[in-house]
């Protein structure tokens, strides 16, 4: 009897998933900018057009967060993150055969349209499977895993490259993808009543959950998410904190390479490169913890988010600025390193807002927010070259500007409620 009575705990299932394709999800992304000298060299290609690769696939994962959130919405996540792994491990694998700057954008393109619809449609699964207490904490892990995976990425992209070429490189990385996928389709179910696993205690546990498997809407609420002022804050928020974050995943090696002269074929180079997305995995799994025990002690949790998205944006911004007062470059990547820990400490709060804030419309809130961050993605790393040759090469000067962008960041933080609700 007592057995009956102790709940289950197939819930962690779906967060062990969410791990798994979070790592997935950034080795996919993050590898082009490791086997950036080897593509361009191969396909002839400039560091504009290079920026073109990167910022194409930013726009079109800009592009179809939305679509890729309220198709989880309406769909559920089961069919659509089986339809989108596929897709996006397929173009994938088709970046290795690219032959052309047309070639290798269209390739990119249509990546990013794939790779769009993964974390909403995970903050979706979060919404229905877990109570609201676990939120933050899933979510930190999931991005600790996220960002271990894109920091470990330069180090498996060099041992790879030893052994096979680029192009056979994204092939692999693609393999990963589709068996996840097929594991994925077999194990999950929206519902978590459909789960043999699920026993009717832990049921009980997600009883108020039960309310976000609600499907009945038929288009994107568009006037809902413009006229709530929580929504537009984290639009503002996450389109900051990207515009920073793509120079990581993208212009950090050349920064490294050109600006601190360090040789990026060394294994030392690649630890230091990938640290910014490496501590950033411990912000957001320290995060979604210390959140919660300030929401423990002060008893909200809105608040707390609030304040550790201040805290995280403001020592974000000042590592940045400290790190162009140093000469040492090893002391320069940790400065930097824990800029990204600082800014990674608001994201589970961020994710968790958006999935009470939108309730039943949590893929379709996450997905918009995801949108607008990757525009200011797609920004960034067009500007950086930009601002490069406005600058005479400055370096520092791009530096700063990320620093006034965090800045912006702390000030919308202030003013994010996530119990400002869309429905009531």
């Amino acid at each position: 009897m007592e057995a009956t009575l102790r709940p289950s705990r197939t819930r962690y299932g779906v967060i062990v998933f969410a791990v798994m394709l979070g790592i997935i999800h950034y080795i996919d992304r993050v590898c082009i900018s490791k086997a950036q000298n080897f593509i361009q060299k191969d396909l002839s290609l400039d560091d504009t057009q290079m920026g073109y690769v990167f910022s194409v696939f930013t726009l079109s994962y800009a592009l179809f967060e939305i679509p890729g959130g309220w198709l989880g919405d309406k769909w559920g996540p089961r069919r659509v993150l089986l339809r989108i792994v596929i897709f996006w491990s397929l173009f994938t694998a088709l970046t290795g055969y690219a032959w052309s700057l047309a070639s290798m954008i269209v390739c990119r393109f249509l990546f990013g349209a794939g790779e769009a619809g993964g974390f909403p449609n995970i903050a979706k699964m979060f919404s229905v499977w877990l109570p609201q207490r676990e939120h933050g904490v899933a979510q930190g892990i999931t991005w600790l895993a996220a960002r271990w995976g894109g920091a470990f990425t330069p180090l498996l992209v060099v041992w790879v490259l030893g052994y096979v070429s680029w192009r056979n490189t994204f092939v692999i990385f693609a393999s990963l993808g589709v068996v996840w996928a097929i594991a994925f389709y077999l194990w999950y179910r929206d519902n978590p009543k459909d789960h043999p696993g699920v026993n009717a205690a832990e049921l009980a546990l997600l009883e108020e959950s039960q309310k976000n498997l609600d499907t009945k809407h038929a288009n994107i609420p568009w006037g809902k998410l413009l006229t709530n002022r929580s929504v537009l804050l984290l639009w503002t928020y996450y389109f900051c904190i990207t515009y920073v974050w793509y120079f990581y995943i993208t212009w950090l090696p050349k920064y490294m390479e050109l600006e601190l002269k360090m040789d990026m074929k060394d294994t030392w180079s690649s630890v230091l490169n990938g640290l910014p997305l490496f501590l950033g995995g411990i912000g957001c799994f320290i995060g979604g913890f210390v959140a919660r025990r300030m929401a423990a002690k002060s008893g909200n949790l809105s608040r707390a988010r609030r304040q550790l998205g201040v805290f995280g944006m403001l020592g974000a911004s000042g590592m940045i600025v400290l790190a162009t007062t140093l000469n040492n470059p090893v002391y320069i990547m940790i400065s930097l390193g824990l800029s990204g820990f600082c800014n990674d400490l608001s994201m589970p709060g961020a994710w968790g807002a958006c999935m009470e804030v939108g309730g039943k419309l949590a893929g379709s809130v996450s997905g918009s927010m995801n949108m607008i961050g990757n525009f200011g993605g797609a920004i960034g790393i067009v500007a950086i070259p930009w601002l490069m040759n406005l600058t005479n090469k400055n370096w520092d000067q791009v530096m700063y500007v990320a620093a006034a962008v965090y800045g912006i960041a702390a000030l919308c933080w202030a003013f994010i409620d996530s119990d400002e609700r869309l429905e009531a």
